[in-house]
């Protein structure tokens, strides 16, 4: 398999690894939480953005590919913060499986 070259001068944003914990509302439910569980650093590119209608509401979603350095601790389900920007980590995957980098495909929330 050929190495995927990626320029590790490039990962220069700094990102909060967040994982969902959460919290008993003492009713039977939860409300979710997410905790800090690492500080990484990465390069954010976009890669698409789409708008559908729900009704008369459109639903924009805005998704992008997150390029960090290799954690077997990284799973779809937890998010990757910048600040008040929040990306919902979709899938990861190792490009060249040398276990160097980690490719996130993430959609940003709140925008």
């Amino acid at each position: 398999m050929n190495t995927v070259f990626i320029d590790a001068g490039r990962l220069r944003t700094e990102l909060v690894l967040e994982r969902l914990r959460p919290v008993a509302d003492g009713i039977g439910g939860y409300t979710e939480t997410w905790e800090e569980f690492a500080t990484l650093w990465g390069r954010i590119e976009p890669v698409s953005d789409t708008a559908r209608y729900f009704g008369a509401q459109p639903l924009e979603e805005i998704t992008h590919r997150i390029t960090v350095r290799f954690r077997d601790d990284i799973a779809s389900g937890m998010r990757l913060r910048k600040g008040g920007r929040h990306f919902m980590i979709l899938t990861v995957h190792d490009p060249d499986e040398s276990g160097r980098y980690s490719l996130c495909r993430v959609r940003e929330e709140g925008r």
